[in-house]
């Protein structure tokens, strides 16, 4: 008798056919034969055996760079449950639109397929998925990024307990490119990309968009979030959760070299991209990293950016659409140094300066996470690690302070919801616009966003010690156009902050828009920064906030009646608090 699997494999098979089928097992015998299989393409590459053992360079069509969120479907039988932030297709329709596309898309090739469990093999928190499909560069990545092969396989028996994702380069054309999320059948359709969230289907499409619709359904969270712990000079250790839009500086915040260091206070990394969370037996939010290994963009990343992350990639690393160098090792923009002579550029041509960026600006590194010298001794931990703090945060150039907290739950969860940040080169469109970006969830929420904030609002409810909100702005700018803030590194001075307000010490003003902190209450000894740069980074400005106002309340507008009364409540006390201010200043 057929497993469900194996039945969901066959019915796979008959509409792409493939010329075989291989169950994949997670080996390293099996991971070489994969790597070998990428080889023989002629867009992968081996690096450099001596300084960059069991290395890969991978380079995608020219088409196929980013995630492609017009592209990508939430499917449900009402429009309305997808919301007016998701591109919607009926089921049915995308059943036979996609289901076209599928039908015989892996003629002449292998279907191989992928059992893999998303967190910790032991872990309750823990889901299991099987991707199937026809690129062996998706299997390679897959092994790095999440649990794969026999242990999945094992886990998953004859049960029907998994999320089926279905995946084929086709013919790489975008105009027979989509990506369709079934959320009702927990269901993953993938056609006509390589790239990275388009194609490795337990990243954003399973632990993002089908986890949230599961999440809500079953009372726990998935979201876009880091998770890091943050040590005192005692031993204790603090866990935050941290949602920023993509290239936000997220993984280098999770990765982070603390310049506090000597003074006791290190950052571990436990996660820097995902979290699912579920109400622990002490009421605390426990999370656990669903995710195996770190797909984090390449350029910009360098020794004073993240060197946990720059030590990590040396071995057992596929970069992605990266330069490479006379001495076949990888190179981009920010990795340190001018460009080498010889420098092939992420198309495969000689590099010099009238092509553009050698590597390209969403470049990218699959790397296995326990080799980062940060990672946490609980990164594994099946019962995951309490969160007493949240962070959101985005690329703001004025508006937003350096940080500030929430005055409760309700009021943390309009901050999350409001949150803005400026666009950058990880989601196709144009840089620089500033989008609202709720919780970093907007192109991964699997549902209508105003059910997921009234999720959001339910919980607080719901959990004994909710973790205290706030809000960070690593970018804010002077009157010069630079950055007032130093960042990286020098970003754990804001992390003991939030650390000393959710342990009840920590100096704090109150503002119309939270709490930022008082006179003296960051530790900037060692930083090289102005009294007056101080005061910018954390002034609080009424008319630009009433601004902000406007443009979020036109942003609530799309959600009609469906937006919780709770937001509605938020955004006046808001305008009050603003309102009182402005009259003060004037």
């Amino acid at each position: 008798m057929a497993t469900p699997l194996e039945m969901w494999v066959e019915e796979s098979a008959r509409l792409t056919k493939p010329d075989r089928v291989v169950y994949c097992d997670g080996s390293e015998a099996e991971n070489q034969r994969i790597l070998a299989e990428m080889l023989r393409d002629s867009d992968s590459n081996a690096l450099n055996e001596k300084t960059y053992p069991n290395c890969y360079l991978h380079r995608s069509s020219p088409n196929d760079v980013a995630r492609t969120e017009h592209l990508t479907f939430i499917c449900t039988p009402n429009k309305d449950d997808a919301g007016p932030t998701n591109n919607w297709m009926d089921p049915d329709a995308a059943k036979f639109k996609v289901g076209a596309l599928l039908d015989g898309a892996m003629r002449g090739r292998t279907m191989y397929v992928v059992p893999y469990i998303m967190g910790p093999v032991d872990s309750p928190i823990s889901k299991a998925g099987v991707e199937v499909t026809d690129s062996p560069y998706v299997v390679a990545n897959m092994r790095i990024m999440a649990r794969m092969g026999k242990v999945a396989l094992d886990r998953i028996g004859n049960s029907r307990e998994f999320v089926p994702g279905l995946h084929s380069l086709g013919d790489l054309d975008p105009m027979r490119r989509y990506i369709a999320h079934f959320p009702e059948e927990r269901l993953i359709w993938s056609v006509g990309s390589g790239y990275g969230g388009n194609a490795l289907l337990g990243k954003k499409c399973f632990a993002l968009r089908i986890a949230s619709v599961m999440a809500r359904d079953q009372g726990w969270m998935a979201e876009h979030m880091l998770i890091l712990g943050l040590e005192a000079p005692n031993g204790k250790v603090t866990y935050m959760g941290a949602a920023f839009p993509s290239a936000c500086g997220k993984t280098n915040l999770a990765m982070m070299v603390s310049a506090l260091e000597s003074q006791g206070h290190r950052v571990w990394t436990v996660g820097d991209d995902i979290a699912w969370m579920k109400i622990g037996d002490d009421g605390y939010l426990h999370a656990i990293n669903p995710e195996a290994g770190f797909f984090g963009v390449a350029p910009g990343t360098g020794m004073t950016t993240n060197r946990n992350v720059m030590e990590a990639l040396h071995k057992n690393t596929i970069f992605t659409n990266v330069a490479m160098t006379a001495e076949r090792e990888p190179w981009w923009e920010g990795i340190g140094g001018a460009p080498p002579a010889g420098l092939i550029n992420w198309k495969n041509e000689l590099w010099d300066s009238s092509k553009g960026s050698a590597a390209h600006p969403n470049a990218r590194y699959t790397v296995p996470a326990h080799q980062s010298p940060s990672i946490s001794p609980k990164w594994e931990a099946p019962e995951g690690v309490p969160i007493s703090a949240f962070i959101f945060g985005g690329r703001r150039a004025r508006v937003a302070p350096l940080v500030y907290e929430a005055f409760d739950w309700q009021h943390g969860v309009f901050v999350g919801a409001t949150m803005a940040s400026e666009t950058t080169a990880a989601a196709t469109g144009n840089v620089g616009i500033v989008r609202r970006d709720p919780m970093a969830m907007l192109p991964f929420c699997g549902y209508n966003m105003a059910d997921y904030f009234q999720h959001w609002l339910d919980m607080g409810k719901r959990i004994p010690h909710p973790p205290k909100i706030f809000h960070v702005n690593w970018f804010r700018k002077g009157a010069d156009g630079k950055f007032l803030w130093p960042g990286f590194g020098d970003n754990v001075r804001i992390l003991k902050w939030i650390l000393e307000r959710v342990e009840g010490r920590g100096g704090a003003q109150e503002t119309p828009i939270g709490y930022v902190p008082a006179r003296n209450a960051l530790t900037l000894d060692g930083l090289n920064i102005t009294p007056e740069a101080v005061e910018e980074l954390l002034r609080v400005d009424p008319e630009d906030w009433e601004q902000e106002l406007v443009d979020s309340k036109e942003f609530f507008q799309k959600f009609g009646d469906r937006l919780p009364r709770e937001l509605r409540d938020e955004h006046a006390k808001a305008a009050s608090r603003l309102g009182r201010a402005a009259g003060v200043a004037r």
